[in-house]
């Protein structure tokens, strides 16, 4: 035990783990404020509302992959590194928002982990953070598996319950806070020096023919064959209609610059497949900003899409954030984009840890309450083992299908 009250590194390339007392110390305080025992008591009933919520996402998720096409092109141009929450692999999870939400939400996870063991005097053998080539990219709370493992069912609910629910409330708590800078916005007049109509151009797609033309992103399409560009609808139309000709397409760059090149498009394309390679959308702050507030009470999961999948939807997305002004200050936009990403990593990390799957919290307590009603053990862990195969394909069924269908 003198050795837990010491710090000490523990090398397991590529990781270092850092055992400090400190946790320790902090679980045993916490456990002891008034409260804390009642709280885990009604901490123990709510693994199963985070699993069936989990469960109906990827399920749901899996009907719609399943029967709309678009969906499946939609995921599946986002590439397999999408699903993954590690910042720098997913091409759409920003290093820093991303790295900070990732150390935040292990970190809130491990201590729920270690307070509620505390309540029931559950021995912690160990807590620190982890190192990953020097960097901190979380934290671990090894709790005493034998005390744990004669712990009653409700203790060792409450125990494995704790880390999803504390995701889960500081998911809610980082939502409602989002909210609350989201009501602070007010559209700004249109720049009178930028342009003032066109569809903005949000991603370059490479090899496209909007790359070997020189179209950059953040520039404005304003007309494609001396058609003015107020609509995406207009542009599809303006593209189709001149397929196998050489038109002139003007677009207004970030610095200001307006350039007019002629472009010789393709005879034909193929169906699903866009023209120049270009993503766009018409800028509308006010609708935008509506349509996003709106979201908070008709579909909150609609709140789940990252700002850098679909920056036109976000207010806050480097696209659209030059759009608007707040009563707190030039820093609203950061703080927005950091309680986005705390919310998205905490749901995702929450309702994972929740699913059925033997290692995961959730496979540890559904696998304690099938032994406990099955008598034999066998049977017991045969089923444990049948409940997490099942639950691994519907994963894997949601992740590879927009890919082999």
């Amino acid at each position: 035990m003198e050795q837990q009250r010491k710090v000490r590194a523990e090398v397991k390339l590529p990781l270092i783990l850092i055992h400090t007392p400190f946790g320790l110390d902090f679980f045993d305080r916490v456990a002891k404020w008034p409260g804390a025992k009642a709280w885990a008591n009604v901490n123990a009933y709510f693994m199963p509302l985070i699993t069936a919520l989990a469960i109906f996402l990827i399920v749901g998720s899996l009907a719609v992959l399943f029967s709309n096409a678009d969906a499946r092109a939609g995921v599946s141009s986002l590439g397999p590194q999408a699903n993954l929450l590690i910042p720098g692999l997913n091409p759409y999870l920003p290093i820093t928002y991303g790295w900070i939400a990732l150390v935040v939400t292990i970190i809130i996870h491990e201590a729920g982990h270690g307070i509620l063991a505390r309540v029931y005097n559950i021995r912690v053998d160990s807590t620190g953070i982890v190192l990953l080539l020097g960097l901190p990219i979380g934290a671990f709370v090894n709790i005493e598996r034998d005390e744990l493992a004669k712990a009653t069912l409700k203790q060792k609910s409450a125990v494995l319950t704790a880390g999803p629910l504390n995701n889960m409330i500081l998911a809610g708590l980082s939502l409602l806070a989002l909210f609350l800078i989201m009501s602070t916005l007010t559209p700004l007049p249109p720049n009178p020096n930028g342009p003032q109509f066109g569809a903005l151009v949000t991603n370059v797609n490479p090899d496209s023919l909007a790359e070997s033309i020189g179209l950059p992103q953040g520039a404005t399409i304003q007309t494609v064959a001396d058609q003015e560009i107020r609509t995406v609808e207009a542009l599809g139309s303006a593209l189709r209609g001149n397929l196998g000709q050489t038109v002139n397409i003007t677009w207004v760059e970030q610095s200001g610059q307006t350039v007019i090149k002629a472009v010789t498009l393709p005879s034909a394309v193929e169906p699903g497949r866009g023209i120049l390679g270009i993503s766009v959308f018409v800028p509308d702050p006010v609708r935008t900003l509506e349509n996003y507030k709106g979201a908070f009470g008709a579909n909150a999961l609609q709140l789940l899409l990252p700002p850098t999948i679909q920056p036109g939807l976000v207010p806050y997305s480097d696209t659209m954030a030059p759009m608007y002004e707040s009563s707190i200050g030039p820093s609203w936009a950061i703080m927005a984009n950091m309680l986005f990403w705390l919310w998205f990593v905490n749901f995702n990390v929450g309702i994972f840890n929740a699913l059925p799957i033997g290692p995961l919290d959730g496979g540890q307590l559904y696998g304690s309450i099938l032994e406990k009603k099955i008598r034999s053990v066998a049977i017991a862990k045969h089923a444990a083992n049948l409940l997490t195969i099942a639950m691994v394909a519907i994963v894997a069924a949601s992740i590879l299908l927009p890919y082999v269908r």
